[in-house]
Order: structure tokens, then C-alpha cells, then sequence
């Protein structure tokens, strides 16, 4: 189920400018209302990515990515084993760095290499949200050692943009309308209109970058939430005084 809000945004400014840009500095000025508004609409996500992985940390860099490579294609079957295809699983980190003893003193002024850490990560994008914790538990059983998080999203946010934009529009045009009648000025017509942009703020749960042997032990409950996506819209009216009559 969609639900979309509106915010207002505070900054309206009420001002003149020349009616067009090109305009001769002794042209005529026009008096301008300039209003600003935010949009926001908030849908169910329709797909998920997962990262885990492994951390492996050994004597040398040799032995440090085997282990790292083992545990990886380990996780890489568990998770194939699910159902999800090959396309969907992607290496997103893979690293080797060297681990220094922590002495006192260095030798020779050069810290020394005590051993190697690697790290093989894979970020695996899920359509069917209800395979979102049994990937995190396939891949603990596998043997991860690191939960990165799970990011929620949508494949095709065209409807929710449109709609938030709507949104920020019809929330510009009633806080126009609003403050023309406190004024007591009229809106002639619409001069400018600038789009602040539009904004998707994606759920993430994050989870531990080491995970603990504790969350094999029962099934990993995830909640999708919802999607917000947040546009921002500038309206300019050129204005006129009410007649004596007053404004219609």
C-alpha cells in the first residue's frame, strides 16, 4: 500500500524581477512570489541486495587468500542452492592486506608483518524479498564471517518519482494561494518553475562486520519497510494588487 505525505519547505521569498532574463537593466520590473515545497512518496521495495562475505587471517598472503577463496565458493553454492541465479551474484570487495605486531619499537624504523588478511565479499540482489533471510543464514551456515548490510530498493522508480514531483507541486501551488490571499495580491501567471531534484532514501539494515555464531541458531528476521522518495520544487508567479473589488 502507497502512502505519500508532503512537506512544505519554509523559505518563500516575495520580491521583483525583470520578467525575463534578456531584459534591458531599465526595463520595468515585475513583482514575483517565489515558493518552495517538498513532495514525498513511500512505497514497498521490490528488491534487496545482500552483502556477506568472509575475513580470513593467516601467516602469509598465500595461505590468508586461500582460506578467504575456500569459505568464499562455500557461501557462492549455499546461496546458489537457493534458487539464485548466477547473474544476481556479484564479488563486491575482495582484498589482502598485511597485519603488523604490535611492538614497541620498529625495526629500522619499518613496523613488522606479523601476518595477512583477506577479505572476499559478495553482494547478492534478490527480486523475491522473502529470500532475504534465508541468504544471510545459508551464508552464515556456509561460513561468513561478515554481514555488510542488506539495502532495500526499487527496479523501476519512474510511478514514485512522478508522484512525489505531483506532490511538491500541488504543495507549491496552495502555499502559493495561501499567501496571495494574506497579501492580498493576485497570481497573474507562473513565470518559473525549478525542480530541486528528487531524492530516494533506501531502508538498510546494517549488520555486524563480524558475524557471530549466535545468529546461525535461529532464522534471520528481516522487514523491508518502505522506500521514500522526496522531491523538491520552486514555483515563481508573477503577482499584481487585488483591485478594489478585491481578488476573486
Amino acid at each position: 500500500m502507497k502512502k505519500i505525505t508532503a512537506a512544505l519547505a519554509l523559505a518563500t521569498v516575495l520580491t521583483t524581477f525583470p520578467l525575463a532574463a534578456h531584459e534591458e537593466p531599465g526595463s520595468p520590473v515585475v513583482p514575483i512570489l517565489s515558493v518552495q515545497a517538498n513532495g514525498e512518496a513511500r512505497v514497498a521495495p521490490d528488491e534487496a541486495t545482500v552483502r556477506l562475505g568472509v575475513l580470513a587471517q593467516a601467516p602469509t598472503a598465500r595461505a590468508a587468500m586461500d582460506e578467504a577463496n575456500r569459505s568464499a565458493n562455500a557461501i557462492l553454492d549455499a546461496i546458489r542452492k537457493l534458487g539464485v541465479k548466477a547473474e544476481d551474484i556479484q564479488t563486491s570487495d575482495l582484498n589482502l592486506n598485511p597485519l603488523y605486531a604490535n611492538e614497541p619499537e620498529m625495526r629500522n624504523g619499518e613496523p613488522r608483518i606479523s601476518g595477512y588478511q583477506a577479505t572476499n565479499v559478495v553482494s547478492v540482489r534478490l527480486e523475491k524479498l522473502d529470500l532475504v533471510g534465508p541468504v544471510v543464514d545459508a551464508g552464515l551456515a556456509a561460513g561468513a564471517n561478515r554481514l555488510d548490510g542488506v539495502m532495500f530498493g526499487l527496479r523501476n522508480d519512474e510511478a514514485a518519482r512522478s508522484t512525489a514531483l505531483t506532490r511538491a507541486a500541488e504543495a507549491a501551488r496552495i502555499k502559493a494561494e495561501t499567501l496571495a490571499r494574506a497579501l492580498r495580491v493576485r497570481l497573474v501567471e507562473i513565470v518559473e518553475v525549478v525542480e530541486g531534484g528528487v531524492s530516494v532514501f533506501t531502508p538498510m539494515y546494517k549488520g555486524t562486520r563480524m558475524a557471530m555464531e549466535s545468529s546461525m541458531a535461529a532464522d534471520t528476521p528481516v522487514s523491508a519497510g518502505q522506500v521514500g522518495i522526496d522531491a523538491s520544487l520552486t514555483l515563481r508567479y508573477r503577482i499584481e494588487p487585488c483591485p478594489a473589488q478585491g481578488c476573486q
